[in-house]
């Protein structure tokens, strides 16, 4: 290599070093619940974040089960009442939904048509109670158990159990509600059920060590995160889980390599695809569409070809059965993609 050539790939060597050594490091972030942080029932994009961070950026977000004034309707006794949910009776710009969230956060780099990879580090339960409830009218049954119930569970964090009714149910905590904002257009709406944005996905499967792939609606993403369950059986069919208080650690992350309408997620263990509708069918069918379009998108396969390894290898699970708008979603395993 002649001198000249040397010197041109030592400086081109040395600015990339310099770049790489005057990029910032990704940086960590902690949200606590307060009537400041808080958001009451609703995603918006004019409402503005609390918080802006870089892409690969994380977050710590901790959230409380209910406010106090809800705690007191639902007949919970004083003892379990916590300062931080007293706090949250001060908000007073509340939606149409049910949810106690925190957000907005901001992404710099997110646009419309990206995708934001939620990447799920760390779920801790904060308390050792939760509660199940269930609403005249509500639910999978609603005829059969028209007077409302709730229930305080305790929870044992040293064993990782919930105690109820004679039973234990080992916890695997997980957000219900992780969402971005609507299109500016829709206006605020409801945090109850699930959409394109995500939302009260009610997912059991999303929990630490997880991936969870949102596309992007506005500038900055503007992501909401609540609704924690220590537990939940596939289908919700009561309307609640094993709600309660949650700390979760985040890593955002703006994809501007992927393009797709609809939710996806990755377990260390399998692929996931979702779907949503009032019909439980569509849900199933909308859950099979998205399956059938990942594997023909990630592993080229025919249409015929997505169709059949699907019918043959994926599982469709009813997510949650309430909420108006139903959720199915379709899991199918890593391990029969390795080389042989």
């Amino acid at each position: 290599m002649s001198p000249k050539r040397v010197m041109s790939v030592a400086v081109a060597i040395v600015t990339l070093l310099l770049g790489r050594a005057g990029a910032q490091a990704p940086r960590a972030h902690k949200l606590i619940v307060t009537p400041a942080t808080a958001v009451w029932g609703f995603f918006s994009a004019t409402k503005p974040p609390i918080l802006t961070v870089a892409s690969g950026d994380s977050v710590e977000i901790a959230t409380v089960l209910e406010a106090a004034e809800t705690m007191t309707r639902l007949g919970v006794d004083e003892k379990w009442i916590t300062d931080e949910m007293r706090a949250i009776d001060q908000v007073t710009d509340r939606g149409p939904g049910a949810h106690l969230l925190i957000g907005p956060v901001a992404v710099k780099e997110a646009a419309p048509g990206d995708v934001l990879e939620l990447r799920i580090r760390d779920i801790k339960v904060r308390e050792p109670f939760a509660l199940n409830v269930f609403r005249p009218g509500g639910g999978t049954l609603p005829s059969e158990f028209p007077v409302a119930r709730t229930a305080v569970i305790p929870l044992d964090l040293k064993a990782n159990v919930a105690r109820f009714a004679g039973t234990t149910i080992p916890l695997h905590p997980f957000f219900g509600v992780l969402g971005v904002a609507p299109p500016v257009m829709t206006g605020r709406i409801s945090s109850g059920p699930p959409g394109y944005y995500a939302g009260n996905l009610d997912n059991k499967d999303l929990v630490a060590g997880t991936t969870l792939y949102i596309p992007v609606q506005v500038a900055g993403a503007l992501l909401y995160v609540g609704d924690g369950h220590a537990g939940q059986g596939d289908g919700e069919v009561d309307g609640t889980a094993i709600e309660c208080s949650l700390i979760g650690t985040f890593q955002l992350i703006i994809r501007k390599d992927l393009k797709f309408r609809w939710p996806r997620a990755e377990t260390p263990t399998h692929y996931m695809t979702m779907g949503f509708s009032e019909d439980l069918n569509e849900a199933a069918r909308m859950a099979t569409h998205e399956m059938v379009e990942f594997l023909r998108e990630r592993f080229h396969l025919t249409a015929d070809d997505a169709y059949m390894l699907a019918s043959m290898a994926a599982d469709l699970h009813v997510t949650q059965n309430v909420d108006r708008v139903k959720g199915v979603h379709a899991m199918i395993a890593k391990s029969i993609f390795a080389a042989p």
